[in-house]
């Protein structure tokens, strides 16, 4: 049984739809369980749909704490572990890790024998303020204790919560993300003169471009900032932003305050980004923090430079200096001056590019991620002395 707070959009979402149907032709029957989506949030429940998976909604399952609401989801899963009887119940997300653990915990004698979580990043930094976030972090260390393994989606996140004292080294695995880069984004270039034209923009004009959710972790104002100075500094840019939020209205406020909104572009949410890369000459990442930058690994792959913050598991997709530049979070005037450097040195462009896309495209297949989810099982099960799923 896989469960996931909500189908939205984002690598998670990717990830448990991706495992759930890869899996089946190594033996696995999953029952994948999700939430509903929070208000304003865009769905990703058509890739699921386009591989023949179909989840089960828990509609008090949300993303927000509720004690009501988390209750009633609890029971819901508690009845459900029951019915099915999973040998396996692996989580992902906080609150889909905390309600199904806690479901587990309270099914009896048809608790799973292996009960795994993956950290898709953590909330546990930047989300919330010092009290809201100690009770999250002692929530995580209790949960740990009663978890078989713990996976996080990259080394930087697994040392994060280790230094956070969720639990210690040893009791994680490192799986990335798979990520079918080959209908989401390869063959992007192709596009470019149809989207360059759509737009009104000439091929020479520097184009930068964001794809995100506008809630403030994500800190869209520093992209305006950066832009802002960007266009400051004499060069000829455009600006587009792909995506949605509660934080939409505030940025395009901000973006007529700072005089750019003519060459900034609001495009909304996309469900296929692919063009979009084609239309960018980079990608602009400031969040304040990060479990694995799906838009990162994707723009990479369309061989478009990234120019992110320092934070979370962005390290482990983006290297500076080798396929992006990475700056310390918060830190605007670093921000232009890295799309200063690529907007003035199309070769630098063309160098990143081709250098990121040579490293992901391999990194995050999706037969690697099934792979990996599919010999870490496999360990467990025989830890636990029960039968192997035959292929």
């Amino acid at each position: 049984m896989r469960v996931i707070a909500r189908l939205n959009m984002g690598g998670p979402a990717l990830h448990v739809s991706y495992l759930s149907k890869g899996l089946e032709s190594r033996g696995y029957e999953t029952t994948l369980v999700s939430g509903k989506l929070a208000r304003g949030e865009d769905t990703m429940a058509y890739v699921a749909d386009a591989l023949g998976v179909e989840p089960v909604t828990v509609a008090s399952l949300h993303r927000e704490v509720s004690p009501v609401y988390d209750a009633a989801a609890i029971a819901w899963l508690v009845r459900e572990i029951r019915r099915v009887r999973p040998h396996i119940l692996h989580t992902h997300t906080a609150k889909a890790g905390a309600v199904g653990r806690t479901a587990a915990l309270l099914a009896g004698d048809a608790r799973p024998p292996v009960i795994v979580h993956t950290f898709h990043g953590h909330v546990l930094r930047g989300y919330f303020g010092p009290l809201q976030t100690r009770f999250f972090r002692e929530t995580e260390r209790l949960l740990a204790r009663h978890t078989t393994r713990l996976i996080a989606v990259g080394p930087q996140v697994r040392d994060d919560l280790v230094a956070l004292g969720v639990a210690p080294a040893e009791r994680f695995a490192v799986v990335r993300l798979g990520i079918d880069l080959e209908s989401r984004v390869l063959g992007a270039a192709d596009e470019r003169a149809a989207m360059r034209t759509l737009f009104g923009l000439t091929d020479s004009r520097f184009v930068v471009g964001w794809i995100g959710r506008m809630t403030a972790i994500k800190r869209v104002p520093d992209v305006l900032h950066a832009f802002h100075g960007l266009r400051s500094s004499g060069v000829d840019a455009a600006l587009v932003l792909v995506g949605d939020g509660p934080d939409r209205v505030m940025v395009e406020t901000l973006a007529r305050e700072l005089g750019i909104a003519q060459s900034t572009y609001f495009v909304g949410y996309q469900r296929d980004v692919r063009p979009y890369y084609a239309l960018f000459d980079t990608l602009i990442l400031p969040s304040a923090n990060e479990g694995t930058p799906v838009v990162a690994i994707e723009s990479l792959a369309a061989q478009r430079p990234v120019v992110a913050t320092r934070v979370g598991g962005v390290p482990d997709v983006v290297t500076d200096g080798e396929d992006g530049i990475l700056v310390e979070p918060g830190d605007i005037a670093a921000l232009a001056r890295a799309l200063a450097a690529l907007a003035s040195d199309p070769d630098l462009r063309a160098r990143l590019g081709r250098a990121g896309s040579e490293l992901v495209v391999p990194r995050y297949r999706v037969d690697r991620l099934v792979d990996d989810v599919d010999r870490l099982y496999r360990e467990l099960l025989t830890e636990q002395r029960l039968p192997l799923p035959s292929s």
